[in-house]
């Protein structure tokens, strides 16, 4: 029990914020391109409670993290937040703005991932012990964004791969890809569960690490 204490204080910071700026960076790029209705509800801000979806930001995260760690497992973190209100008839150019505003949620986890590891090589300058509560967070924090960065590029509507891969096509063909959306985390969920999801997201994984290593 006092592991899963410490595990969850470890990664409580990096899921919070990982999870809550994704969607904050969706509302500031929207206004930046003409669609102010994130910033009208209050949602552009680096208040984490302003995003915390209870069930995605708390339950689920805490309900995976004991079930895989009373399995013996190394403990499986997912959640998400409210998501940002996006109007994409506001886009000065829908279609092709889309791709900016899709791509903003991974780009920010992506820096928070640097952040982290800045954190944990300054750590490392000063002299920190491997197994320092500090030292686990910043890991944490580079694993927890890595991780919600490459889930969030699967082409998958709604995922913001989706909307990217959907703001790459040609207008007919996006349409037609769109209609798999109601179906878009049935499809996540049964790879997740058939293991094919890590395999998806191991090109993704790849990229992001060579980024992030260039920091430590």
């Amino acid at each position: 029990m006092d592991s899963l204490i410490q595990t969850i204080t470890v990664y409580a910071l990096p899921v919070l914020f990982g999870i809550t700026l994704h969607e904050a960076a969706h509302g500031y790029v929207a206004r930046m391109f003409g669609d102010p209705t994130a910033w009208q509800a209050g949602r552009i801000t680096l208040n984490p409670i302003r995003h915390i979806d209870p069930i995605g930001t708390i339950v689920v995260p805490l309900v995976l993290l004991f079930s895989t760690k009373l399995l013996g497992g190394g403990g499986l973190l997912f959640g998400w937040a409210k998501p940002v209100p996006v109007d994409w008839s506001r886009l000065r150019r829908p279609k092709r703005d889309m791709l900016w505003v899709a791509l903003a949620g991974p780009a920010s986890n992506l820096v928070m991932a640097v952040i982290w590891a800045l954190g944990l090589r300054l750590l490392a300058e000063t002299g920190a012990a491997q197994g320092d509560f500090w030292v686990q967070m910043t890991i944490a924090g580079i694993q927890v964004n890595l991780i919600l960065m490459a889930l969030n590029l699967v082409p998958l509507p709604p995922l913001d791969g989706g909307r990217i891969v959907f703001s790459l096509l040609p207008s007919r063909m996006a349409w037609q890809y769109s209609r798999i959306e109601p179906y878009g985390l049935l499809i996540v969920i049964v790879l997740m569960v058939t293991g094919i999801l890590w395999t998806v997201l191991q090109p993704f994984l790849a990229f992001g690490q060579s980024i992030v290593g260039w920091f430590l």
